[in-house]
């Protein structure tokens, strides 16, 4: 079975991870595998977690600029992911 999508915070993260994203700065991100199973914090206004049984741990270009510093947008392959198709 292929899944990815959200979570909230009380339903299961790793203590570990959930204590490092509490260190994290904005775009960083931190990630726990177990088997097939992924699960992704990371830190933009808010913190997102994710898990998949899809995608790696892997921090992409979107193609978009901030406004504010002129620097390339980057994001975990499995937001963008779900951003693309969360609609469908």
């Amino acid at each position: 079975m292929r899944v990815r999508g959200t979570m909230r915070a009380y339903r299961g993260i790793p203590l570990d991870l959930e204590g490092d994203s509490k260190c994290l700065k904005k775009g960083q991100s931190a990630f726990q595998r177990k088997g097939d199973i992924i699960v992704q914090v990371w830190k933009d206004k808010r913190l997102a977690r994710m898990i998949s049984t899809v995608h790696e741990a892997t921090i992409v270009n979107t193609g978009q600029r901030d406004k504010k510093t002129n620097m390339e947008i980057k994001k975990p392959y499995a937001v963008v992911q779900y951003n693309k198709f969360k609609k469908a």
